[in-house]
C-alpha cells in the first residue's frame, strides 16, 4: 500500500512539474524575445548571447507606458479597494442574517455571475454617453466594481459561513461592541486569506481588461495598458523585441502581487467556495 501511495505521489509531482513548465514556456519566450537586438531572427528558443536592455526604454517611451501604467494603477487600486470594502460588508450581512429576503438577494448575486458582462455592453455604452462619463477613470472603476461584486460577495460569504465561528462575534457583542465594531475589529482581520484571493482575482482581470477599456477609454490620456499595448503592437508588428519588452513590463506588477499573496490564495479560494 505504501508503494502504491509513493508511486502516486511521484506521479502527481511529475504531472505538476510538467504543467508548471508548460505554463512557463510563454514567459521564457517573452523574456528571450525582449532581450534580443533589432534584426535578431534567431530561434525563439535560443537565449540571446548579448542583452539589449534598450528595448525596454524604447518600448516605454514609444508606447507611452508611463501614462498607461498610472491610469491602470488608479483604476485597479480604486476598484479593488471598493470591492473589498463593500463586498466584505455585504457578504457579512448576507451570511449572518439568514432572512428570506437575504437568501433571495444572495441567489440573485450568484445568478448574475453566469451572465456574460458583454451582454450589457450596448445599454451600458448608451448610459455612459448620456451621463457624460466617457473617457474617465470613474466609468472604468464603477464598471469593474459592478462586474466583480457578485463573485466577491460569493467568496466572502462562503468564507464567513465556513471559517469564522459565531461565538467570536457573540463574545464581542456581550462586551458592548456594535455591529460595525464586530465586523471591523473581529471579522475583517480574519478575512485575510479570502481578501488576498479577491484581490488577486479582481486585480488581474481589471489590470488586463481590454474589452470594456477599448470602448470607454478611447482618449490617449486615459488609455490603460491593454489598449496602449494593442496600439503599439499594431504599429510595431515587425519589431517583436519592442512589443515583447512592453508586454513584459506590463505584466510584472501582477506577477509581483501574486508572489506576495500566493500563500493566502489557495486557502482563501478553497474556503470561500465551500458553502453557497
Amino acid at each position: 500500500m505504501e508503494q502504491i501511495s509513493s508511486r502516486t505521489k511521484w506521479l502527481l509531482t511529475g504531472l505538476a512539474l510538467v504543467i508548471t513548465l508548460f505554463h512557463l514556456v510563454p514567459f521564457y519566450i517573452l523574456i528571450t524575445t525582449s532581450l534580443k537586438k533589432v534584426g535578431d531572427f534567431t530561434s525563439k528558443w535560443a537565449f540571446p548571447t548579448t542583452f539589449d536592455t534598450e528595448n525596454f526604454a524604447l518600448a516605454w517611451e514609444q508606447a507611452n507606458l508611463g501614462n498607461a501604467f498610472i491610469n491602470t494603477a488608479i483604476i485597479t487600486i480604486c476598484a479593488a479597494v471598493l470591492l473589498i470594502f463593500f463586498g466584505s460588508m455585504a457578504a457579512y450581512a448576507l451570511a449572518r442574517r439568514t432572512t428570506k429576503l437575504n437568501k433571495y438577494v444572495y441567489m440573485l448575486f450568484v445568478g448574475v455571475m453566469v451572465i456574460p458582462p458583454l451582454t450589457a455592453l450596448v445599454p451600458l455604452y448608451r448610459l455612459v454617453v448620456d451621463v457624460g462619463l466617457m473617457n474617465t477613470h470613474l466609468v472604468a472603476i464603477l464598471n469593474n466594481v459592478a462586474a466583480f461584486m457578485p463573485l466577491t460577495i460569493f467568496l466572502y460569504a462562503g468564507f464567513i459561513r465556513s471559517t469564522i465561528p459565531k461565538e467570536l462575534e457573540e463574545a464581542a457583542r456581550i462586551d458592548g461592541a456594535s455591529t460595525l465594531g464586530v465586523f471591523f475589529r473581529i471579522v475583517f482581520p480574519l478575512l485575510k486569506p479570502i481578501t488576498a484571493t479577491v484581490l488577486i482575482i479582481s486585480s488581474v482581470y481589471i489590470w488586463n481588461d481590454y474589452q470594456f477599456a477599448i470602448f470607454f477609454l478611447q482618449d490617449s490620456s486615459v488609455q490603460t495598458l491593454t489598449v496602449a499595448l494593442a496600439g503599439f503592437f499594431g504599429q510595431n508588428s515587425s519589431q517583436l523585441n519592442l512589443v515583447a519588452a512592453a508586454a513584459l513590463m506590463a505584466s510584472l506588477p501582477m506577477v509581483i502581487v501574486f508572489l506576495f499573496l500566493q500563500r493566502f490564495f489557495i486557502e482563501g479560494l478553497a474556503a470561500g467556495s465551500v458553502k453557497g
